[in-house]
């Protein structure tokens, strides 16, 4: 049996590997145009919404539709946190994880009672009430349609209590540390690589094991007569912690509540991530994240004007052609690149991008091992 904590040499090396990995992206992701605060703040939100979403879909096999739901109440929560207690980002965040914790066992209770496609529809439509009660029912506490923001009205009690200008609107702080540009982005870093070493442990863990096993045959653990329900529910909440912490982030980076953040789109992109980074897998996940929030950030950037300057060299009727065939595939129209991408990863990388490292990987391997053998046959 392999308890929560135990780790063995390898777990740690893969941390440290990781770690330095992702507190170094300034430096080795700045020659692709992504080196800034913002754009790399958002590989690490949404890293940790995917890895959260991983450990539901890909451990065990259950895919949910509504995950966007805990992500829009732990920005909820936060922000609530900021206008009542204090702009200290600890607060809001631990509060985020904790209300879409309960949120997610509510709903995990209720639609964990079918499996395959029936779940997948019922935290659908969860998803969907979520937003339209965020949206048009529950306006005294999410401000509808224009979402829930901090004031200079806001109590802020805490703030008060230790000397603050309760007059003064601050952005969210780390104990004084402004959270905005890159102690913004370090802050959400460590939380990233805290949350995919939990992950890692629980992957690791007979608890990993269990929801492994629910995910290759439920039916025959079913026979046995053992009782899958509360694994699988633990796992629900555990992945709503997840989302609840990624949305309390993206409070914590600005700090706005909205109901878009629960629509359904949101929780397609989040399918989307783990599939293109490889279900199932550790880094998948994170990088499929950061793969499809740097796409958005180039490709929705560009527009007509753009592209006739990078086609200026065709002929003037061959570049008017190129470019009304391209135009569609960026700006507004990004998705589209999107999907297509995503069709050839499905395509020809049924397990995601980190299915195409291994082959890579795999390859040299063998092209090694065959130079050495050929050298050592030609020597002897």
């Amino acid at each position: 049996m392999r308890g929560f904590m135990s780790s063995s040499r390898s777990d740690y090396v893969i941390l440290a590997i990781f770690a330095l990995a992702v507190l170094t992206m300034p430096v080795w992701l700045a020659p692709i145009g992504a080196g800034y605060p913002d754009i790399l703040q958002k590989f690490a939100i949404f890293g940790i919404f995917a890895l959260g979403f991983n450990i539901l879909f890909g451990f065990s096999g259950y895919l949910s539709f509504g995950h966007a739901a805990f992500l829009g109440t732990g920005s909820y929560a936060a922000v609530w946190m900021f206008k009542l207690l204090s702009m200290n980002a600890l607060i809001a965040v631990v509060f985020a994880i904790v209300v879409a914790g309960i949120f997610a066992l509510l709903i995990g209770y209720v639609s964990l009672r079918r499996s395959g496609i029936y779940f997948s529809i019922l935290t659908l439509a969860f998803a969907q009430m979520s937003y339209n009660l965020a949206y048009s029912v529950l306006t005294p506490i999410t401000n509808g349609e224009t979402g829930l923001q901090t004031s200079r009205s806001d109590p802020r009690i805490l703030d008060t209590m230790m000397g603050a200008d309760p007059h003064i609107l601050r952005t969210p702080d780390f104990f004084g540390i402004a959270l905005q540009g890159w102690p913004g982005f370090y802050f959400c870093a460590i939380l990233l690589i805290l949350a995919f070493f939990v992950t890692m442990r629980i992957k690791n863990s007979t608890f990993g094991l269990m929801l492994f096993a629910i995910k290759s045959n439920q039916n025959r653990m079913n026979y046995t007569g053992f009782s899958t329900r509360p694994y699988l529910l633990a796992a629900f909440v555990i992945s709503g912690m997840y989302a609840g912490l990624a949305g309390g982030l993206l409070a914590v980076t600005d700090p706005l509540a909205g109901a878009d953040r629960m629509q359904w789109t949101a929780s397609g992109e989040v399918v989307l991530m783990t599939i293109l980074g490889g279900v199932g897998t550790l880094l998948g996940p994170v990088i499929g994240a950061a793969v499809m929030k740097y796409l958005e950030q180039i490709f929705s950037s560009f527009n007509e004007g753009f592209l006739h300057r990078s086609f200026d060299f065709l002929p003037t009727g061959l570049q008017d052609f190129v470019v009304t065939i391209v135009s569609p595939f960026v700006g507004e129209g990004w998705h589209l690149t999107l999907g297509l991408l995503f069709m050839i990863v499905v395509i020809f990388l049924p397990g995601g991008i980190m299915e195409g490292i291994a082959h890579l990987t795999r390859r040299f391997r063998k092209g090694e091992t065959g130079g050495s053998g050929q050298t050592a046959r030609t020597g002897h």
